[in-house]
């Protein structure tokens, strides 16, 4: 038989049995689906974290208070009763005197209710310095980001994210205007572009006064992070290293702190979102293998009611390979079908995800397409075999028989 009748024939024979055939294409294209939206969900993640995390450049370094490790020192200061030493804004000033170091921004973070001639709402309050706008690669939409000095002053000014700028003053201006936050005043002087958003902090949702502010506000001298940005990110080692060292000295020769950089965070954060990927991906091919048992089950099934049809062939002369190949012919022509279906469903279900979703750049990664498509096919075939062999094994006297 050519090529042309063997498809001819597989075509035929499942158009005959529409009910079925559509039964084991809805199966193998769900399964193909699922594993595609699914990636596709654990792709998007992964993007976005790598896009927020982009926003806060190349060279930047966070230091946190406190060692990052869970043997030695660190349990015993826990059974004397110390605790790490907390960061100051003196640490934060005198890490501007490393040569490899560009600029420093301190940080400070709180909540505190903001209100305005009778209107209030709680937000998160963030307190920091001037260098805080070009570290995080902020935008202002409107006046100016905190004045540029010395960073251990308190001066009464504050800059809003543009939803609470909206939400407390609507469309009148907020320049010049004075807030309570908490228990203080605070002069508006700048609003944030809307577009200013970075991992952690919504930017639109947020606050920003003087770190010296804050302190007051929330009654503490600790810091929480001190971003620092290097001067390029070819010499990033050599500014952890001087952070490292001015750190110690300033705290009496303990490494109390943790330095850690942008690149290492988000190194992590890809490999953990590529393995919840992965993960999330092999749970949806248990359907995909579900429905390749189905058609295995369907094809059996098809090959006792199709025994006149088997017989006549090989009393015809037609070779056991020859009808072997009829099944697998059939098998793989549901298969592509169920592929090609399954993987329409799969994009129509992603930009479903991303229409209500906007934030989340969905789209399944190319390997998923080849490995559900290639799985679709590859399983398909082989779970074929048992029935095709049946059929092939057939007596053509039996069969015609219907025995």
């Amino acid at each position: 038989m050519k090529n042309v009748d063997v498809t001819r024939f597989a075509f035929t024979a499942l158009a005959g049995a529409r009910k079925r055939t559509f039964l084991m294409l809805l199966a193998m294209a769900t399964g193909i689906a699922s594993v595609l939206i699914l990636t596709s969900l654990g792709e998007a993640a992964r993007r976005y974290v790598i896009g927020e995390f982009a926003s806060l450049g190349t060279n930047l370094i966070i230091v946190i208070p406190g060692r990052s490790e869970t043997a030695g020192g660190g349990v015993v200061h826990m059974l004397v009763g110390e605790t790490p030493r907390d960061l100051t804004l003196s640490d934060a000033m005198a890490l501007q005197r490393g040569s490899a170091i560009q600029r420093i921004a301190p940080v400070n973070v709180g909540s505190a209710s903001v209100s305005w001639q009778g209107l209030e709402r709680e937000v998160p309050i963030l307190g920091s310095s001037a260098e805080m706008l070009t570290v995080r690669h902020w935008e202002m939409a409107q006046g100016q980001f905190l004045p540029t000095g010395d960073i251990d002053r308190a001066n009464p000014v504050c800059v809003l994210g543009g939803k609470v700028k909206t939400e407390l003053f609507g469309n009148n201006s907020a320049l010049g205007e004075w807030v309570r936050i908490g228990d203080r005043r605070f002069r508006v002087i700048g609003i944030m572009a809307s577009e200013g958003h970075t991992i952690g902090v919504n930017v639109e949702d947020v606050v920003i006064i003087p770190v010296a502010s804050a302190q007051q506000l929330f009654n503490t001298s600790s810091l929480f992070r001190i971003l620092v940005e290097a001067k390029s990110r070819e010499i990033v080692p050599q500014a952890i290293e001087q952070t490292t060292r001015i750190i110690r000295d300033r705290h009496q020769g303990e490494e109390d702190v943790t330095v850690i950089t942008q690149d290492a965070v988000l190194a992590t954060f890809d490999k953990i979102l590529q393995t919840l990927t992965l993960s999330v991906a092999g749970i949806a091919a248990i359907s995909l293998i579900v429905a390749v048992i189905l058609i295995m089950n369907v094809m059996l099934i098809s090959v006792s009611q199709r025994t006149s049809e088997i017989g006549l062939l090989k009393a015809l002369g037609t070779p056991n390979r020859q009808i072997v190949f009829l099944f697998l012919a059939e098998a793989g022509l549901l298969s592509t079908a169920g592929a090609v279906l399954g993987v329409i469903m799969g994009e129509i279900g992603s930009q479903l995800i991303g229409y209500f979703y906007p934030v989340l750049p969905v789209g399944a990664p190319w390997w998923a397409f080849v490995a559900a498509i290639g799985v679709a096919l590859i399983t398909g075939l082989l779970f074929s075999i048992l029935p095709a062999r049946r059929a092939a094994q057939l007596d053509p006297v039996e069969a015609l028989a219907h025995r």
